[in-house]
This record gives C-alpha cells, sequence and structure tokens, in this order.
C-alpha cells in the first residue's frame, strides 16, 4: 500500500474540515476516498466540493463499496463506538472523533471489536501533539519534578452562549448528546490529564446542570480526584463564563509548574522540599527555588493533521500512534466518574467503576428528559466549532 484512502462519517464540522486538510494534500500518503453523511443537504454539499469522490447515505454502504482502507468517524457522540465496530467488522482500519463514545459501557465493547479485527485503531486527541503539553508529560514521567502533590487544571475559556446550545437539535441534551461541557469541549482536557498525570482513583463532584443556560446537561463542574499515592487534584470547568481561563498548575517536590497562555514556568527548588525538610534547621526556612522559562514550542503544534499525519505513517510503516483509540477509555472514564458522583452524592471508583449502574443512571437522564429544540440547521464550515 502506498496511500492510504480515506472515508468520513459524518460531513458536519469536523468532517469537512478533515476532507480540506486531506484533499489540500496536508496529510502526505493519505486520500479523500469517500464522504458518508445521513443529511441530503450534507451529500449535496460534498459532491459539489468534491465531484470526483463517491458520496454515500449509509455507512455500511460505504464500508461495502471498496472505496477506503480507512474511516473517520465524525458524527455525534452516541453513534461513534457503533459505527466503529461496524468499521471494525468490515475489515477497516478506524480514527475517531472525540469522545471515545458517551459512555464507558459502548466504548469497552468498541475497544473489544477493534481487538478482534487487528485493525488500526485511534482517536482524534489532537492536543496530544502540543509540544507543551508532551514537554509536561515528559517532565512528569521522568521523574524531574519528584512526586506531585497536587494539580490544579481550570478551565473556563470555552465559552459558549445559548445560540451555541440552540443551533443542532442534538447538541446539550441527554437523549442526543449525553451530556454538555464534560462531553463535549473538555474530552480533550481529560485525556490530556490522565496523559501527563496518570488515571485517578476515585473522584468526587459538584456539578451544575442548565446553571447558565437552558439545556438539562452540565454547564459548570467542580471535581476532587485522588490517587492512592497521595496525588490530590481539582478539576474546574465551564462553558458560562467570558473570557474564561486555561490554567494548569502543577505542585510538586521540585517546586511549582505553571502553564498558561500555551507557556511552561517552573518555580524550580534547588534541592527537593522532602529533602530540604529533612536537613532544614530554621524556624521559617523554605528551599531556594529560581524561576525559570521551561523552552518548549508553543505553536499548539499540528493538531488533527499531526494526528491524521501519525495515522497514516502507522497504517502503511508501522509508527506508533500518538493517540491510540484504546485510549479513549481512561478521559471518558474520568467524564462518566464525574457524572456518577454528582448524580450519586458519592465517591466514583475510577478503577472498578460501575459501568452497568452508569448507564441506567443516563437512561433514567434520557427518559426523564425535558428539553425540546426545533430542528435548526448549523453552518458547515472547517473550523473545531466543539
Amino acid at each position: 500500500m502506498e496511500e492510504v484512502r480515506l472515508g468520513i462519517i459524518g460531513f458536519g464540522n469536523m468532517g469537512t474540515g478533515h476532507a480540506k486538510s486531506v484533499t489540500a494534500g496536508k496529510v502526505p500518503h493519505m486520500k479523500l476516498g469517500a464522504i458518508c453523511d445521513i443529511a441530503p443537504v450534507r451529500r449535496e454539499m460534498a459532491q459539489k466540493l468534491y465531484p470526483e469522490v463517491p458520496v454515500f447515505e449509509n455507512a455500511e454502504d460505504l464500508y461495502k463499496s471498496g472505496a477506503v482502507d480507512a474511516v473517520i468517524i465524525a458524527t455525534p457522540h452516541y453513534d461513534h463506538p457503533p459505527l466503529a465496530i461496524k468499521a471494525f467488522e468490515a475489515g477497516l482500519h478506524v480514527i475517531t472523533e472525540k469522545p471515545a463514545g458517551v459512555y464507558t459501557k459502548q466504548v469497552l465493547e468498541m475497544n473489544a471489536a477493534a481487538e478482534k479485527s487487528g485493525k488500526l485503531f485511534g482517536i482524534m486527541y489532537n492536543q496530544r501533539t502540543n509540544p507543551v503539553y508532551q514537554k509536561i508529560r515528559e517532565m512528569v514521567q521522568s521523574g524531574q519534578l519528584g512526586h506531585i502533590k497536587r494539580i490544579a487544571w481550570i478551565i473556563t475559556d470555552w465559552y459558549r452562549p445559548q445560540k451555541y446550545h440552540d443551533s443542532c437539535t442534538w447538541r446539550s441534551t441527554w437523549k442526543t448528546e449525553g451530556g454538555g461541557a464534560l462531553i463535549n469541549q473538555n474530552p480533550h482536557q481529560l485525556d490530556l490529564w490522565q496523559w501527563m498525570f496518570g488515571m485517578p482513583d476515585k473522584i468526587m463532584s459538584h456539578v451544575s446542570f442548565g446553571k447558565y443556560y437552558n439545556i438539562e446537561v452540565e454547564d459548570d463542574v467542580t471535581a476532587f480526584l485522588q490517587y492512592d499515592n497521595g496525588t490530590t487534584g481539582v478539576y474546574i470547568t465551564a462553558t458560562g463564563e467570558a473570557p474564561g481561563i486555561n490554567h494548569l498548575e502543577i505542585s510538586c517536590d521540585m517546586g511549582m509548574v505553571v502553564v498558561e497562555h500555551n507557556k511552561i514556568k517552573f518555580n524550580r527548588n534547588v534541592i527537593s522540599e522532602r529533602e530540604f525538610n529533612k536537613s532544614n534547621t530554621e524556624v521559617f526556612g523554605r528551599p531556594e527555588a529560581w524561576n525559570c522559562e521551561v523552552p518548549a514550542d508553543t505553536s499548539g503544534g499540528p493538531q488533527h493533521v499531526g494526528i491524521l499525519r501519525n495515522f497514516t505513517q502507522a497504517i502503511l510503516h508501522g509508527t506508533p500512534l500518538l493517540a491510540p483509540g484504546y485510549e479513549g477509555i481512561n478521559g471518558l472514564t474520568i467524564s462518566n466518574a464525574i457524572h456518577y458522583s454528582a448524580w450519586t452524592g458519592g465517591w466514583a471508583d475510577c478503577n472498578n467503576f460501575p459501568h452497568d449502574e452508569f448507564y441506567a443512571l443516563l437512561q433514567d437522564k434520557i427518559e426523564h428528559s425535558t428539553v425540546v429544540k426545533e430542528d435548526i440547521q448549523i453552518t458547515v464550515g472547517t473550523e473545531d466549532t466543539y
């Protein structure tokens, strides 16, 4: 195989962006092989934009066509696992948009299908291409920071007005989207959290539903994450604050790391705080610390195109995936655990997460949904409008 023929399932905001990247030659050795969308208006748009590319109404017809080697699934969230499972059964490589799914039970089934197929499975965790987060992960895993005491991440720059929530019938309901800020805006950060720091052992949360908007899902979240090794974390996010902030703090034996405006500042202790504490004889003594700016490319990295390039190289040459699809279960477990804790008023065990109980609770939310929205068609663009 000299090139990968990609099929796009879902020709909305993300699907059109991926098509544009591939046809513009931004992903070497990848070709746009087919497009699929259930909406007639989007199929018509695809045919006008790419008249040489076959367009399908039904994903299974695309899978059987022989026109593609791999597919990217860019549909509403509930559809990600069933579409992926069918693609694996058809012998195709799969990359899915985030989140991996809405509830862990369906994602576990998707992972099992991927493993059975033997095909490559990726997920569009494009923030993993950001050199700043790669550097933080490297610093943590290499032991440069010593023991991590506390992590605090405040992400409130995902502002979304009421018009956004009303822009499409599938947005911001339990039945059609499966959640709000956690399932839509925050999957990247929840993935980055576990990618950089590992999975927490348990979570306690306080979540507000429809605090700022006329929606039934969450728009304000505060979660406390606890690790068995003593590390604690606080995760705060909201879609109703403007201008908002994206501020990450990592308190560790070697000082304090702050990530903001895509830059890393390290107030670094000359010696570990724990070592200093053992030898210190002064009542108000404290370790000497240096203010450092950690060198890292602040461009943000290649993002979506970077994931597609890596996926292509993995298919053609066996290059390790930067974002394996199997790992989508991790960030989703954190997301589901935050919901579970808020719904039950107790701790959520991430190591032994109650997949079936969570699914039952979600079904109850869906059954008692009261939000009714008119069918408003969103404008198709090429930007990431999640």
